[in-house]
């Protein structure tokens, strides 16, 4: 597969969000499966894999870190190979002293993980904090060779640019699709000038743009994140068939799925972008992984962003959204 940079890191131009075999997308695969799963998109060629402290059932302190436990074991034979990815959620702030705050949960991830350095460490969220204080802890964990760079999630502008005056970043996690495009505006822009690289979550929305959820999809468990995601509600869906009929016209021509047609589109746009589409079904991972065999021309491009800029969204989760 081919590499992008997240300023000094290289990855594979696709990665792999590995959240949902341990939440958010209904009931979470046995170890074995999830292990298997991640090994195989390896072995396909993804080098990029982006994980969490708080990804655990039901998102419960009793579950921290089941998701980087089962990264950690996945990558155990290939770690000098992998590039992972891993967050601490800063809750109610840093408290006096961001850097010890900041080192002892990187100890905690380290130690699941299997690990003794993260490639990438972000901030999920950054409410409650001092961003230059937490930039300037980065700094030291980079410099002391526990972490190789640091990034930010859900984050404007603004914050980037504070954090980016302390310690550079090398990417930046926000919500990015088709139907999610608050960041191209300002903040993709910013970071294609510096050398930061941008990864977007739920960069097929949540399974919209595959095209396989309709109006009568139900989604069964409570913790289901997509029973929240306003694109996904019945009366959106249906608001935004045209958006679903167009990729799959696109699909077509290309001889592709909906999903690599979305996932494509912003590989083509943007020289930094890396997407993480999220899956727990070994099939589906291998899907969204090969749409960086899909090449779209420029003049398909340019038909395709004309025709997307004509329909209009229904629901919108934004910078604010979970």
């Amino acid at each position: 597969m081919k590499t992008r940079m997240l300023r000094d890191i290289e990855v594979s131009e696709v990665g792999m969000g590995c959240m949902a075999f341990s939440h958010g997308y209904g009931k979470i695969p046995p170890e074995d499966y999830s292990i298997e799963a991640i090994r195989g998109a390896y072995e396909h060629g993804c080098t990029f894999f982006d994980t969490a402290e708080v990804y655990g059932p039901n998102l419960s302190p009793l579950h921290l870190g089941h998701n980087e436990r089962i990264v950690g074991k996945a990558l155990a034979g290939v770690r000098d190979e992998a590039v992972i990815a891993t967050k601490m959620m800063p809750g109610g702030g840093m408290g006096r002293n961001a850097y010890r705050t900041l080192r002892d949960h990187l100890e905690g991830s380290l130690s699941r993980l299997r690990t003794d350095y993260v490639d990438l460490y972000y901030i999920h969220r950054s409410g409650g904090v001092v961003i230059e204080d937490v930039a300037d802890a980065m700094g030291r964990l980079i410099d002391e060779g526990l972490i190789r760079g640091w990034g930010l999630s859900q984050v404007d502008v603004d914050v980037i640019d504070r954090a980016q005056q302390v310690t550079p970043l090398a990417a930046i996690q926000n919500i990015y699709s088709m139907v999610e495009r608050d960041s191209e505006d300002a903040i993709i822009p910013y970071c294609v000038e510096r050398g930061i690289g941008f990864v977007p979550f739920s960069p097929i929305a949540s399974g919209l743009l595959s095209g396989r959820i309709t109006t009568k999809t139900k989604f069964e468990r409570r913790d289901d994140v997509r029973n929240w995601v306003p694109q996904l509600r019945r009366e959106n869906i249906a608001g935004n068939q045209p958006i679903i009929d167009l990729l799959a016209e696109f699909a077509d021509l290309k001889g592709a799925t909906s999903a690599q047609i979305s996932l494509a589109w912003m590989l083509h746009k943007w020289p930094n972008v890396v997407p993480i589409p999220g899956s727990k079904n070994k099939g589906r991972i291998i899907e969204n992984l090969d749409a960086a065999l899909v090449e779209l021309t420029d003049d398909e491009f340019t038909s395709l962003e004309a025709a997307l800029d004509r329909c209009t969204v229904y629901g919108h989760r934004g910078l604010g959204g979970f």
